[in-house]
């Protein structure tokens, strides 16, 4: 790591950090696959770095505007792809606290949110999440603890 980057940074302040259990919310297109919805995009390697989060006993939701036979495909490719989805689309222990439709999780990936590290291809019309540095950020924040 790069002494002065923004993850090595991180890491010396969040030296003794440790998140366990925690429930983290993951969108599908553009963030675990390329976009190409309606279809199911190609792989950008987030499987690696989900198993490795699920391995440290955090929980996934599917998180996604797709529906229909849509959010069904999208949800069997996860599985597929050796991901135990914990919620699709919904926090299955939120509706004992709360009746907000929004699923609840205390960490969100997603190709849209401010700051999440993107790739762009040439050929491609969007960019998509870099999972290696959102591997390092993981890191850095205590998530492999």
């Amino acid at each position: 790591m790069p002494k002065g980057s923004i993850v090595w940074v991180r890491q010396k302040v969040n030296k003794k950090r440790k998140h366990s259990g925690v429930t983290i919310c993951v969108d599908f297109d553009g963030t675990v696959v390329t976009h190409a919805y309606p279809k199911i995009g190609h792989d950008i390697g987030a499987f690696p770095i989900l198993k490795k989060l699920q391995s440290f006993g955090h929980r996934i939701i599917l998180w996604t505007m797709r529906s229909g036979e849509e959010l069904l495909n999208a949800a069997e490719y996860m599985e597929e792809n050796g991901i135990k989805l914990y919620g699709v689309n919904v926090n299955p222990t939120q509706k004992e606290w709360t009746l907000s439709p929004k699923a609840y999780g205390q960490l969100y990936i997603d190709d849209a949110a401010l700051g999440c590290p993107l790739i762009g291809k040439p050929g491609l019309d969007r960019a998509f999440v870099d999972w290696k540095a959102i591997d390092m950020l993981l890191e850095a924040e205590g998530y492999y603890k």
